[in-house]
């Protein structure tokens, strides 16, 4: 039996929890018409199969019609959710790991123009600015409505054989209620008691009780300190917890410290890279002192260490780990097994938040096989046959395909022009906030310096170098260099310089800077920074109606931070046409794609930032020497088969590129090219 902390059991009611690892409720946005389907299923039992001892599913499934799924969540109104429920249960308790799910009522934090075009409801009359619906006043027929919702939902869950439910009350309705900041009701549920305002929250709790029994396991994942001026403050936060204890009706409380009604204080209760680990674990556990009630709680817990310290602290019972395990999902069996150095860390990139918050589906910005486990493999399969690869280049790209093609048994020769790893995640990584992306780096060259992968660091390959190592595979993962040139000209300034040039140190800000971003990505508001730290002037512009739209919610909260006590302004829905050398100065030729409208502009430094372009002189080099042509059956990398084409029988061998080496991309897509692509070689 082990010792460590995070590997003894936890008894949760009449449930033996195996370990104190668990996943809280997070929705990845997998659902199929709102139901948990295979996929869905597949992302929850990985991480049941490597240890989890608990998967709290959903975040959060719907219970009402007139709470529409604002990023594709679980429909838990609709019955015929039950019988996916009971195949996601299943599966996971075949692996030991218990199955529960967070249920809601979103109020006002949803719109009213998706689903079956319902007004959103609240306590408030006021709108949720993170999205932007004007809810309805709730009434007395809506209350006994939604609590009976609640009630069905639950058993609905219950009779998928799961093993309890969590109910949300932080930014949601539950929330709502019992906030004085979004409560405008009179009244029994009105805000001028704090009875008042909890009478919902706990009228929902009773119903729900009542419908399932006392057996089942319910739960409340709530806000217990609002952090805000006017809201609940730790104290009132302290004295809800007893009272939630108080009723013997909840069996575990899951802490929640801030506000979610906009980004930037989402940001503060999910923190990003750059922030503090673990802001709102020691309240949490002031909340299980307080209650003596089994208490669990996430907030960039990101490591092992940190985890333990919260179990062994008597801080928390159950650590959320949620973020960690989709950078990987074998955390708990890496542990059991004595290699927390193999452990895929977590850099905080939140690449998995802000995609959901945008529209689209979770995906973690350095493990390509979470959300896709039923098409890419966590554990890389070992190949039938051994194979010599060339891999030519060192980013995030080249670093996958030699730690996959390690991982298959094959041989592996990296060429790298720099003397260090990582490409353009090294330049990412010159931030301070940002510096945690550089552990991408670090852990694949761990990987790959475990399985023996050869590195050559200040070597431009030519052709030749690439052909004496008579290679069976050569991949071409050159990334790319920073495109200056101003759209569809065609022509490059010589008065520009590159985002990168700031971001680098290569070249030092000056007074008055413009920062003309047309990818919309990190470079631009890096290089912002960097310039507003500088003292400089700085304007960002962009041909765009909003700025920075790649860099999405959460991620976009601290560059904010750092430029908004500077001298930054933002300029959208403008074109930069042109740019001319005046004396010590520089004139910039402004215009906007809206109309014929230009206008002239005065400043010391242009910068662009406009992705970049591929270097791929050595593979248009090799491409007659190649079996393939560098041609790529897309068919086959789609359905995970091998890649078998061949255009010239004299070639020895096969040649592909991947990541910004193709065209200007992101990491994850730099990450997804080579695994796709490796594990089948």
């Amino acid at each position: 039996m082990s010792r460590d902390p995070l590997l003894q059991p936890f008894q949760l009611k009449h449930l033996t929890l195996k370990n104190r690892i668990m996943t809280t409720s997070h929705e990845p946005a997998y659902p199929e018409d709102g139901m948990p389907k295979e996929r869905y299923r597949a992302y929850h039992e990985e991480r049941a199969r490597a240890g989890v001892a608990l998967a709290m599913t959903a975040g959060s499934a719907a219970v009402s019609r007139d709470s529409p799924p604002v990023f594709n969540n679980v429909l838990a109104y609709k019955d015929e959710v039950v019988p996916w429920i009971g195949e996601l249960t299943e599966a996971c308790h075949s692996h030991g790991c218990a199955v529960m799910i967070q249920l809601t009522h979103l109020g006002r934090r949803t719109v009213w123009n998706k689903g079956d075009w319902l007004p959103s409801v609240s306590s408030s009359r006021h709108r949720e600015p993170a999205h932007r619906a004007f809810p309805k006043l709730i009434e007395d027929w809506d209350i006994d409505r939604i609590i009976s919702d609640f009630a069905d939902a639950a058993e609905r869950m219950q009779a998928g054989g799961m093993d309890g439910i969590e109910l949300q009350v932080y930014g949601h309705l539950l929330d709502q209620f019992w906030s004085p900041l979004t409560n405008d009701l009179v009244g029994p549920y009105g805000a001028d008691t704090l009875e008042n305002r909890l009478r919902f929250p706990l009228d929902v709790l009773g119903a729900v009780r009542k419908r399932v029994g006392s057996e089942f396991i319910i739960g409340f994942r709530y806000t217990a300190d609002e952090a805000q001026k006017g809201g609940i403050t730790a104290e009132e936060g302290i004295e809800i917890s007893r009272t939630l204890a108080a009723t013997g009706q909840l069996d575990f409380l899951n802490v929640i410290r801030g506000r979610i009604h906009t980004d930037p204080a989402m940001t503060d209760v999910i923190p990003v890279q750059g922030m503090p680990s673990a802001p709102h674990l020691d309240f949490a556990g002031a909340v299980r002192k307080a209650t003596g009630m089994p208490t669990f709680h996430a907030a960039r817990i990101p490591d092992i260490a940190t985890a333990r310290h919260a179990v062994e602290a008597g801080l928390l019972d159950m650590v959320g780990m949620t973020r960690a395990h989709m950078a990987d999902p074998h955390i708990v069996r890496k542990l059991s097994e004595g290699r927390e150095e193999d452990i895929r860390p977590c850099v905080g990139a939140t690449y998995c938040l802000d995609r959901i918050y945008q529209g689209g589906e979770a995906l973690c910005i350095h493990n390509a096989a979470t959300g896709r486990e039923l098409t890419m493999p966590h554990d890389i399969p070992r190949a039938e046959a051994m194979r010599k690869l060339v891999i030519v280049g060192a980013g995030p790209a080249g670093l996958e395909a030699a730690r996959v093609a390690s991982a298959r048994g094959h041989e592996v020769v990296v060429f790298e022009a720099q003397p260090d790893p990582g490409g353009q995640i090294r330049l990412t990584a010159q931030n301070p906030r940002r510096r945690e992306m550089i552990s991408i780096v670090d852990w694949r060259m761990a990987q790959c310096a475990a399985r023996d992968v050869v590195f050559h660091f200040n070597l431009w390959a030519e052709a030749e170098d690439v052909l004496a190592e008579n290679p069976d595979v050569v991949i071409v993962a050159t990334g790319g260099l920073p495109n200056t040139a101003l759209f569809e000209t065609r022509t490059q300034s010589a008065h520009v310089i590159s985002a990168w040039d700031l971001i680098s140190g290569d070249v030092k800000p000056a007074g008055r800077v413009l920062i003309y971003d047309e990818s919309g990505d990190h470079p631009g508001l890096q290089a912002a920074e960097v310039a507003a730290n500088a003292g400089s002037h700085v304007e960002v512009m962009t041909p765009d109606r909003v700025f920075a739209p790649d860099i999405m919610a959460m991620n976009l909260t601290p560059y904010m931070r750092a430029l908004q006590d500077k001298d930054v302004r933002f300029t959208v829905t403008r074109r930069l046409l042109g740019v001319e050398r005046s004396g010590n100065t520089l004139t910039a030729t402004i215009g906007t794609d809206y109309s014929d409208h230009s206008y002239e502009a005065e400043y010391d430094q242009v910068v662009v930032n406009y992705g970049t372009l591929p270097l791929d002189d050595l593979y248009h080099a090799l491409k007659p020497m190649s079996s393939n042509g560098g041609a790529v059956d897309y068919d086959a990398l789609i359905e995970g088969q091998p890649q078998s084409v061949s255009s010239n029988g004299a070639g020895k061998f096969q040649l592909f590129r991947i990541g910004d080496a193709v065209s200007a991309r992101n990491t994850h897509a730099a990450i997804y090219d080579a695994l796709r692509l490796v594990k089948d070689l």
